[in-house]
């Protein structure tokens, strides 16, 4: 099942056309996207019996994000066993996890706007939570998932390391710092959901590559211990880290410049397409946040 979301409403989407849930279903289904969860098999079946005739070409509409109002968004550090090679690093013994806080979530053609010369990009596969979870096996992690989606973990180096101690969560979450979309896409439609191909391109040229098979942490694992620590709840996030190819470790260091397009995709899912522009000059200055130029610390 392939679930979108238009003009604000449950979408089913079919060969890049699409049609309305609520419509399809004769109102079984509710058109508000944060109430699919709670009625996933009637969801499911209405996918499943819609006729071809029923798909619309999208025309002017566009996809806006699959996942509107998630309750928590966890993200995962190093996480790729390349990414870590390029940072000079140890694996982890455990998930390295952070927060990007909901309000930074962006649609899959959302402008991305970049406030400092230091703005990194980092391609992920996102897993959405699809019922509540306690303490779930691995054995079980993908039951618990509704679907995947791709995301992109956009990142200010700078803020990320100003001071004595890093600034991931807060770094990670300016306005528009989380491209994602362009559907949610459930774990059957994929030949293996653990190793799937992933990346993104910086004005059409490739910047990262890399396969979900080189995850260190998979997610049935992530399931597993973020929900042995923490209740997950459906419509929750966890981006799962992005491979090697940042513009921190480019050299020289390449970052997003206004009027750059940045395009990500992961297999069988679709891609984002997102224009940099150039972020509103902040108002505050009893504590401003730092701007500047990146200088060197990893990820």
């Amino acid at each position: 099942m392939r679930i979108g979301v238009v003009e604000g409403r449950t979408a089913f989407l079919r060969d890049g056309r699409y049609a309305d849930a609520a419509t399809v279903s004769g109102g079984k289904v509710l058109a508000d996207p944060t109430s699919m969860y709670t009625q996933w098999k009637e969801l499911n079946s209405a996918y499943q019996n819609a006729a071809d005739e029923e798909f619309h070409d999208l025309g002017e509409k566009v996809l806006s994000i699959p996942v509107p109002s998630p309750r928590q968004v966890f993200a995962v550090g190093a996480n790729y066993r390349l990414h870590i090679e390029e940072a000079g690093a140890e694996p982890p013994k455990r998930p390295l996890i952070f927060t990007k806080f909901p309000s930074c979530l962006t649609g899959p053609t959302a402008s991305i706007e970049a406030p400092s010369d230091s703005i990194d990009w980092e391609v992920e596969l996102v897993a959405v939570i699809g019922q509540h979870a306690d303490h779930v096996p691995a054995g079980h992690g993908w039951d618990y998932v509704a679907g995947l989606t791709v995301g992109q973990d956009i990142t200010d180096r700078v803020l990320q390391f100003d001071g004595s101690h890093p600034q991931f969560s807060l770094s990670k979450s300016r306005r528009t710092f989380g491209p994602l979309g362009p559907a949610l896409v459930t774990p059957d439609e994929f030949e293996d959901p653990d190793d799937l191909e992933i990346g993104c391109a910086l004005n059409g040229e490739t910047q990262q590559a890399s396969r979900t098979s080189d995850l260190i942490f998979p997610v049935p694992l992530l399931v597993e211990y973020l929900s042995s620590v923490c209740t997950l709840y459906p419509g929750d996030l966890i981006f799962t880290g992005t491979p090697s190819g940042v513009g921190a470790f480019k050299k020289p260091a390449t970052f997003l410049r206004p009027g750059d397009i940045l395009t990500s995709w992961v297999e069988g899912i679709g891609s984002l397409t997102n224009t940099v522009t150039e972020a509103p000059p902040s108002t505050g200055t009893a504590i401003p946040a730092p701007v500047g130029s990146w200088s060197g610390v990893n990820d």
